[in-house]
């Protein structure tokens, strides 16, 4: 398998986040796991991803997948339990929502979790060629003003840094309430030869496909959640 080349060769990538990282209401306990057990998990992207990358977990896994965004983690948590045979990689920069999965993670015991608490773009870039099974994207932040547009995650180029990280076969489960949303990522994916919809959108989520917490509050607010699956081809 080809690895990816490693961020220290590549032009320094520019951090990109917009909004606060640090909210209200972390507890002391979410604070000291945010100063011991966050600096256990979390990935050195100053060392080249390892080789076969199931080395980053403590136990052997089948597959490898990766969530971008995972708010509190409820979802991440949730597929961790269920599949103790697959390691996930977490990427979120908000520190509240960081806490709050390390929490589920203590509570469940859970050895098949890495985190990187930054912008997912530097993990895309140091993940190797075909090495993940499956990616998720579940209701990334909208930024529905026009001129806020750019600051979507799923632009084109880290659609094609998604295609050069999936391996053949894998699946890119993605969901949103925002309607234009939708049409820009089904637009930019229908134009790609790397990626097919099967089955595309989904007539209702899942069964392994858990509710979060923010699907909850869109569904509140009276907006329809839209799920796809997509298949790295």
């Amino acid at each position: 398998m080809e690895a990816a080349i490693s961020p220290t060769d590549k032009p320094e990538r520019q951090r990109s986040l917009y909004g606060r990282r640090v909210g209200r209401g972390m507890t002391a306990y979410q604070g000291a796991l945010l100063k011991t057990t966050l600096p256990e998990l979390k990935l050195d992207l100053q060392q080249p991803a390892p080789q076969p990358l199931g080395q980053l977990f403590r136990a052997g896994v089948a597959d490898i997948w990766l969530e971008i965004g995972f708010g509190g983690g409820e979802h991440l948590a949730w597929q961790a339990e269920n599949h103790p045979g697959i390691g996930i990689i977490g990427c979120e920069p908000f520190m509240k929502g960081i806490a709050s999965l390390l929490s589920r993670i203590q509570d469940s015991g859970l050895s098949n979790v890495r985190v990187h608490d930054d912008d997912a773009r530097f993990v895309l870039d140091w993940l190797p060629n075909a090495s993940i099974g499956r990616t998720f994207v579940l209701f990334p932040d909208p930024w529905p003003k026009k001129r806020h547009r750019k600051r979507r995650l799923l632009s084109a180029e880290v659609l094609g840094t998604l295609a050069r990280i999936m391996r053949p076969g894998a699946e890119f489960r993605f969901a949103t309430d925002i309607p234009d949303y939708e049409d820009m990522v089904g637009d930019a994916l229908a134009l790609r030869r790397d990626f097919a919809a099967k089955p595309g959108l989904l007539a209702a989520r899942p069964a392994d496909w858990p509710a979060t917490r923010y699907e909850e509050k869109a569904i509140a607010a009276g907006r329809s959640c839209r799920f796809y699956c997509f298949e790295r081809a």
